[in-house]
């Protein structure tokens, strides 16, 4: 009996086990099957993965273990079988996560561009492929296909001042000059903006200013500007200052002529979206060509009866939606919110539903698949998670019966539009936040109230007050239009600046590790995408990432990649710059990377500072600590007995130039040989860490060609191979 029982047992317990597995098993194939409508909207995100895994890794050993655990992924569904959902669901996962870091892993060999591994003078001499009028900053800037003799890269950006250029030219001119050219700088401190990346995949090789005069030497044959450039050109002739910038803006794409109090003032009440060309200007652009053509077309009986007007005012809105993308110079936002809507013409003229997130997973994919490092973009992530979040809102059953249209009053029907744009502008706003505070450490808060009256305006009365005014000036009649035109463009900047000095208008965070950020947008996206209960499972790693944000100190230290600049924190909290004359760029590069909404200060007058002209000592309270923080400010050369014994006495030294190998501090020194290296530093005193802008072995390609400073530099067009 005693055996039986002994012997039954561990079968027993296989049993349960096997029980126990095959309804965990059931239940979530039963889940998948309740969702499978929406399995399709994962791919986008597993391809985007994908890709970001790329960017996030430094290593490409992790890139090949990252592609082997995607396909393992997809082995694994494989094995379940397709015939089961959750076979559908892994392989789809695993293949898209594979091919999404292999897509943009090939895609920066194919771009690979050469770079100048040091500062040079030379002529730039060449053909002009890009030209950006920046008039707030009276300056040009020239994308530049220089000439073979030159020994330059296939293509340099170089800018160009005012009174150095006797004319604005277009591209495809010839220009003569001369210029200092500097390999692209990659972010100037841990958690800014790394232009290095952004120039490799745009195949500029070389930045740099203009030393004199640049001169035409030829122009474009046959033109005299593309249509972009001259229509710019004409409403900056119709209106003045930032409302003939903002008009441009909103015609051609060109933000060239907006002041920078301006730009931060849309910024910081949300409204930047509105100056760059995107879904909100395109929909305009595509809603009123489609309803001119009904309206024309249906004065017809003979074709409002015969003809399917749908799908030809469909048509024609495509054509106006690729028209615009091509006069607004066609740059990767455009193109997106172009195809989204060529995706919803498509709809329409099947008789499907305009919107969907099929379309919107379409889009993305189809982005993905051409442009994938706009991937870690804001702009990309910016424009997707909106129309994301917009969709899945109005999607919702309860949204639906709150906003759908009614048998009602005119009191109602404003009042039920106004508590769909307030919900819209909420689901936007909250959508958004992440993004804006991961990549600019600063997001608007008042944004959704300040859109329900900007969006109306800028759709129903800016644009085509414009389009009106452009219209009647073939015939000369523009100006009583351009005047009303200018008096909505005050008044879309009077609200700007009005939110903007609202109290608490901007939200600051010094930073958003990279963790959190992505347990953030995982999450969101969850909660979007499915349709069932499980869906609020999404909020906890929302609410685990958002305290990981708020739990991240501010840095007590940045120190940027050149060495030059250095801002440090008090025990209050203030913070100050190391060189007195450092231009508006860094201080506001420093001040938002810390967090810091007011001016940054002088060295010189923080406390526990003792400066001279050569060099800073400070003295900075952490805990229970002091720390000594030495730091040059000069390239004068210094009293070496002297400064050896100061090195020995601080904790930390740093400087922009090498040091020699007597400078022994007790933690480290960030001089040029080290921060080559790293690049720029965050230094969190209190916890002993330092971030660097990049970890000391990184084998993403911009970064190993920056690095590669004492190789020859030889030019080789049209042969990817050989970037350093």
């Amino acid at each position: 009996m005693m055996a039986n029982q002994t012997g039954d047992a561990p079968s027993t317990g296989f049993h349960t086990l096997q029980t126990a597995v095959g309804r965990r098993v059931f239940t979530i194939e039963s889940w998948f099957e309740r969702e499978r409508n929406q399995i399709v909207l994962w791919f986008p995100v597993f391809f985007g993965t994908g890709i970001a895994a790329w960017f996030v890794f430094p290593r490409d050993s992790a890139w090949i273990a990252f592609i082997i655990l995607g396909l393992a992924i997809a082995a694994g569904g494989l094995a379940i079988g397709t015939k089961w959902r959750t076979g559908v669901f892994l392989l789809m996962t695993g293949t898209a996560l594979a091919l999404g870091c292999a897509h943009i892993w090939q895609r920066s060999q194919n771009v690979a561009a050469q770079i100048v591994p040091r500062p040079v003078f030379s002529a730039i001499d060449g053909l002009i492929a890009k030209v950006e009028v920046q008039t707030a900053k009276s300056r040009v800037r020239l994308t530049i296909e220089p000439d073979e003799r030159l020994n330059l890269p296939e293509r340099i950006r170089v800018t160009i001042a005012d009174r150095d250029l006797l004319n604005v030219p277009v591209a495809g001119d010839r220009v003569a000059g001369n210029a200092r050219l500097v390999p692209p700088p990659e972010a100037a401190v841990p958690g800014s903006y790394d232009f290095a990346r952004y120039a490799w995949f745009q195949g500029i090789g070389a930045i740099g200013k203009a030393t004199g005069k640049v001169t035409i030497i030829s122009a474009k044959p046959g033109d005299s500007g593309n249509a972009r450039e001259r229509l710019s050109s004409h409403i900056r002739t119709r209106l003045s200052g930032s409302q003939a910038g903002i008009a441009a803006a909103l015609a051609t794409g060109d933000q060239g002529g907006v002041s920078a109090e301006d730009q931060e003032a849309m910024r910081a009440s949300g409204l930047a979206h509105l100056l760059s060309v995107s879904g909100l200007h395109i929909t305009a652009v595509v809603a009123a060509t489609m309803f001119l053509v009904l309206r024309l077309f249906a004065l017809s009986p003979a074709l409002a009866l015969r003809w399917p007007l749908i799908v030809i005012a469909a048509g024609f809105g495509a054509l106006a939606g690729i028209g615009y993308t091509l006069l607004t110079g066609s740059e990767v936002p455009t193109i997106r919110s172009c195809i989204a809507a060529l995706l919803v013409l498509a709809g329409i003229a099947m008789g499907r539903e305009a919107l969907t997130l099929r379309l919107v997973a379409t889009g993305a994919t189809i982005v993905l698949i051409f442009w994938p490092e706009s991937l870690v973009g804001p702009s990309f992530q910016l424009s997707f998670a909106a129309i994301t979040a917009i969709v899945a809102l109005h999607e919702s059953a309860i949204v639906k019966r709150l906003t759908q249209r009614r048998d009602e009053g005119l009191v109602a029907r404003i009042l039920r539009t106004i508590l769909s744009l307030l919900l819209t502008g909420l689901a936007v706003e909250i959508a958004l936040a992440p993004i804006a505070l991961f990549h600019f450490h600063k997001s608007g808060l008042y944004g959704a109230l300040a859109n329900i009256i900007a969006i109306p305006l800028t759709t129903f009365v800016i644009m085509p007050l414009e389009a009106l005014a452009l219209l009647f000036d073939v015939a000369g009649l523009g100006a009583p239009l351009w005047w009303l035109t200018g008096l909505s463009l005050q008044a879309l900047l009077l609200l700007a600046h009005w939110v903007q000095s609202a109290p608490g208008a901007v939200a600051l965070l010094p930073a958003i590790p990279i963790f959190a950020f992505g347990l953030m947008m995982g999450g969101g996206l969850w909660l979007l995408l499915w349709r069932s209960r499980e869906r609020r499972w999404g909020m906890a790693p929302i609410i685990v990432g958002a305290l990981i944000a708020l739990w991240e100190p501010r840095p007590d230290m940045l120190v940027t990649g050149d060495g030059r600049h250095l801002a440090i924190a008090d025990e209050r909290g203030k913070i100050a710059i190391l060189r007195p004359r450092t231009g508006d760029y860094v201080r506001n590069l420093l001040a938002e990377r810390s967090a810091y909404a007011d001016d940054l200060d002088d060295l010189d007058v923080l406390s526990g500072a003792k400066c001279s002209a050569d060099v800073c000592q400070v003295r900075a309270e952490r805990g229970t600590r002091v720390w000594s923080i030495l730091a040059t400010r000069s390239r004068h050369f210094l009293p070496w007995a002297q400064f050896i014994q100061q090195c020995a006495a601080a904790d930390i030294v740093i400087s922009d130039r090498r040091l020699p190998p007597a400078c022994k501090p007790r933690w480290f020194k960030a001089d040029r040989v080290l921060l080559t290296k790293t690049g720029g530093l965050a230094v969190f005193l209190a916890k002993g860490r330092v971030d660097s802008v990049h970890p000391v072995r990184d084998d993403h390609p911009w970064v190993a060609s920056a690095r590669n400073a004492n190789a020859p530099f030889q030019y080789r067009r049209n042969n990817p191979a050989s970037a350093p």
